[in-house]
């Protein structure tokens, strides 16, 4: 800044606009366009509230999702009534990873019954904020579990006591319920093309992949029914964690040829 700019006046209004006089010598109130009246309070909220509400249901759709835990399958990673973050570009914008906890909609009636037939008021809320877009539809039913086998993928227990094995590669699974071991029955599958693979943490109390398997039922879960990657616990505040470090277990397994 030099001299000049430190000493110059405030801007003011020219004397012929103080006149009410414009530079051609007619009064400016004349030419003046008339002001726009202020939308009223109530359509201003109104208003306000339905944009929020088409980004809320924008971000719910393409972006991020909220869901509750209803069961103890997951544990110690995920406990009973805990709150979880959904990312939605995973799968689609990011690829999924052998570790990731996913949330997926129930690929062949593993929930048994409707939530929606005798719904609780927690469902009942569900079903009111589905409508509008802001929960998933509760007669979907989703599960989270975690994701251990890709498309090819050789998964293989030996014996209930034995260590997972994928692609010929023995797990060390520090997500784990330590009171358990890493495989409640023996199996040994190969994921067929567009399916999954997914067991509980929790895995002597989860009905999981391994489970239905060993029921001589369908163990797969198809791809397009995975609604996305778990990524945070929200609530409660004390347990706010990220949920991303599946992925260090099967650091040493290359994909099937």
């Amino acid at each position: 800044m030099n001299a000049s700019d430190e000493t110059r006046p405030a801007v003011s209004e020219p004397e012929d606009a103080l006149s009410g006089e414009d530079a051609s010598g007619g009064h400016r109130d004349a030419q003046r366009a008339p002001r726009r009246q202020r939308m009223p309070l109530w359509l201003d909220t109104m208003v306000t509230m339905a944009v929020a509400l088409v980004i809320a249901v924008l971000v719910k759709t393409f972006l991020i999702q909220p869901f509750y835990i209803p069961s103890a399958s997951m544990n110690p990673t995920l406990l009973q009534d805990d709150k979880i973050l959904v990312s939605k570009l995973t799968p689609g914008v990011f690829d999924l990873h052998r570790g990731d906890v996913i949330v997926f909609e129930d690929p062949d009636n593993w929930i048994p019954g409707d939530a929606t037939e005798n719904p609780t008021p927690r469902v009942r809320v569900m079903m009111v904020l589905s409508m509008v877009g802001l929960a998933p539809d509760p007669s979907q039913d989703h599960l989270v579990k975690r994701l251990i086998g890709l498309p090819g993928d050789h998964v293989v227990c030996a014996d209930q006591g034995a260590a997972l094995e994928v692609n010929g590669v023995a797990l060390e699974e520090p997500y784990i319920n330590s009171g358990t071991s890493a495989c409640q029955a023996a199996f040994d599958v190969t994921v067929p093309e567009d399916r999954v693979w997914v067991m509980g943490d929790n895995r002597h109390a989860s009905a999981d992949s391994a489970w239905h398997e060993s029921q001589g039922e369908n163990g797969f879960v198809p791809e397009a029914n995975i609604t996305g990657k778990a990524e945070v616990i929200f609530w409660p505040a004390g347990r706010w964690t990220g949920l991303g470090e599946g992925r260090d277990a099967f650091a040493d397994v290359l994909d099937q040829p």
